[in-house]
């Protein structure tokens, strides 16, 4: 083909498809234009709802991609290109890489779950999955707990959003329960004057809700009383260990016994 024959070809190329190609041109540059502002306002929609950042960029280049994929279908088929074959390989293509990170994809769709509703947050003290720790970061795919022997533990979005939950942080407040024992001999009067004193004196428990401090079982061999305190949740190991120490040495000084299990052992000499 010589030279006359490809500007005769172009010729009648821009003759008959001219329009359609400028309109194409066109409609590809307003398009871009149009998408850039659409994912501007998407990410400012995201932003007020306070999603995270890192999901509030997939989220926006996401929308993009398949704006800019439609609009890639539109204009070709503007300029006479069959779009059916791109329709069909792009379905497929979609297919294989769902089937091929299904697994991912769960993982994925847990940690939107977990960004948007927010069962817990950075910080939280929490037992998901058998593992009880503090929220270190939230990821896409995986959430990260920080154990209390500083140990981390990456756990996948979609076994955490698929199963329960106890976010131990979730409230201001925790109440403290704690079972103390004394023997049957003992005075349960002053027992309860004691215990009622410990927890009067300890300024991280509060007043309201009352405490609670109460014969609770008649035991096999000690009357055990249960005490139930309310305090910041923050403050709830605290209270609960130095509890255990003040009560006993507060027992041992107002000679209240501790019963514990004991055995006697006869001898007899044959």
């Amino acid at each position: 083909m010589n030279v006359q024959q490809l500007t005769d070809s172009a010729k009648g190329f821009l003759l008959t498809h001219g329009l359609d190609f400028l309109m194409a041109i066109l409609t590809l540059i307003i398009g871009l234009w149009i998408i850039r502002i659409i994912g501007r306002l998407f990410g400012k929609a995201l932003d007020k709802s306070r999603v995270d950042e890192s999901l509030r960029r997939f989220f926006v280049s996401m929308l993009s991609v398949l704006l800019k994929v439609l609009l890639l279908v539109s204009v070709a088929s503007m300029i006479g290109i069959q779009t059916t074959s791109f329709v069909a390989i792009i379905g497929a293509a979609g297919l294989a890489v769902g089937l091929a990170l299904q697994g991912s994809l769960a993982n994925f769709a847990g940690g939107v779950l977990i960004l948007l509703f927010k069962p817990y947050k950075l910080g939280d003290f929490v037992d998901a999955q058998g593992v009880t720790g503090t929220v270190k970061e939230i990821q896409v795919f995986n959430t990260v707990l920080k154990t209390g022997d500083n140990k981390s533990v990456i756990i996948p979005n979609g076994a955490i959003s698929n199963g329960i939950i106890t976010n131990f942080s979730a409230e201001g407040t925790r109440r403290v329960d704690m079972v103390f024992g004394i023997g049957y001999g003992d005075d349960i009067q002053q027992a309860r004057d004691v215990l009622k004193r410990l927890v009067a004196e300890d300024e991280r428990i509060m007043d309201a809700p009352a405490p609670l401090i109460a014969v609770a079982e008649l035991a096999d061999s000690s009357v055990n009383f249960a005490v139930r305190v309310w305090a910041k949740s923050g403050d709830y190991w605290g209270v609960y260990f130095d509890m255990q120490e003040k009560v006993k040495l507060a027992f041992d000084q107002a000679k209240i016994s501790i019963p514990f299990p004991q055995r006697d052992v006869h001898v007899f000499n044959q």
